[in-house]
């Protein structure tokens, strides 16, 4: 929703005491509001970002400025709206940062994340242009650093350098082939792609994109006949797993037409990612949400993708991207029976220069289409900090 021109600010959220931290006046000129869009209870919600806090107890000697009442515990998976970890309403998200890049608060996000580790979870890249220059402030702002890099440092149990930034792809759509690693190669930016490798060597889409595609096609399951088809890949992943296949199965069987072909990376590909300089990582073998499946699904989803990225690229694999971003302890046991190193969330976090659990390493979730300004409040903490803090204020 537009932000009102006319509404004088008004402060958000007031300010609760904390013991040991010193609350500071509201920033000015961070404000928005927006229709809570409720016909029958009316009313418009304001929301600004002050007032905002400074924990006394400032991390390696940097004063850690977040909104009042963001969390900084224990990671929480961001679910996707729009496919399996694409972002929903980018420019809205855009607009958001466009302001926020100029908070108050903003240099000091960006002096405390000097001291953490930014990792960057893309998917496609559909525009190369603003990825390119997405890339290109990357190379300005911070210490581009491979994902071997980030092994050794777990290794040696030594600090990666300030500003170290990891960029990583989910799903190693096709397009990580022919639009990011040319750009990537061009600026000399090591990368890593996680694969499903059930589609490789094939032309089948992305389960979540297909399912959208029967669904739009006259599509029925018998778990789907209610709701809104905006709400139908929220509704596939909340199922058990063989629900998940079955309403798959059904959809396909009732649609009237087939989706169209998805040309998928070979394991030809693969190896020009790898001598191109993105590493690759396991993704499961179908992209399925571990935590709706039982432990023998949890064991074959991981095994089955890790024997065959093995056979194909003549080396195991060492890292992990959990599908859909969340943590899951069950795969986690069997990453470390298989002798994987690093495994990688989707909690929109930055993380510690050195992970004190090499097995769940916080992300950031960017868009090849997302601009330059929200990339720097992405990078800096302070965008990620704003959405944890706007859930808590707005539930």
């Amino acid at each position: 929703m537009p932000q009102s021109q006319s509404t004088p600010p008004i402060s958000m959220a007031r300010a609760r005491p904390v013991p040991g931290v010193r609350a500071l006046p509201p920033p000015t000129g961070c404000t928005t509001d927006r229709h809570d869009g409720n016909r029958h209870g009316g009313g418009r919600r304001r929301l600004s970002l002050g007032p905002v806090e400074m924990p006394v107890d400032k991390p390696v000697g940097v004063s850690a400025w977040v909104p009042t009442g963001v969390p900084t515990g224990v990671p929480t998976a961001v679910p996707a709206e729009v496919s399996a970890g694409g972002s929903a309403g980018t420019e809205q998200q855009d607009a958001r940062g466009e302001w926020l890049r100029f908070a108050p608060v903003q240099p000091l996000f960006r002096a405390r994340a000097a001291q953490r580790l930014a990792v960057l979870a893309y998917h496609g890249v559909t525009d190369h242009r603003t990825f390119g220059a997405q890339l290109d402030r990357l190379q300005r702002l911070a210490t581009p650093v491979s994902l071997a890099a980030v092994l050794q440092a777990v290794t040696e149990r030594r600090p990666l350098p300030p500003r170290s930034v990891l960029v990583t792809f989910d799903d190693a759509d096709r397009s990580v082939l022919t639009h990011a690693l040319p750009a990537l190669d061009a600026r000399r930016i090591p990368a890593t792609a996680f694969v499903i490798s059930e589609l490789i060597g094939t032309e089948r889409p992305f389960w979540w994109h297909e399912a959208d595609f029967l669904a739009r096609h006259g599509g029925r399951a018998r778990s789907l006949d209610c709701g809104h088809p905006s709400q139908l890949l929220r509704r596939l992943k909340a199922m058990p797993d063989p629900d998940r296949r079955r309403s798959l199965h059904e959809l396909r069987a009732s649609a009237d037409r087939r989706p169209p072909r998805q040309e998928q990376l070979t394991p030809a590909d693969l190896l020009a990612l790898r001598d191109g300089g993105v590493a690759i990582g396991n993704h499961t073998q179908g992209h399925p949400c571990l935590g709706r499946c039982d432990d023998d699904t949890v064991r074959t989803e991981i095994t089955g993708a890790h024997e065959a990225l093995t056979r194909w690229l003549g080396a195991p694999p060492t890292a992990f991207a959990y599908p859909d971003g969340g943590h899951d302890p069950r795969a986690e046991t069997v990453l470390q029976e298989l002798g994987y190193r690093l495994g990688f969330l989707s909690d929109h976090r930055l993380g510690p220069r050195l992970p004190s659990n090499p097995l769940q390493i916080s992300r950031l979730q960017v868009d090849s289409t997302t601009s330059t300004r929200r990339f720097d409040t992405i990078l800096s903490g302070l965008e990620p900090a704003y959405r944890r803090w706007r859930r808590q204020a707005v539930a």
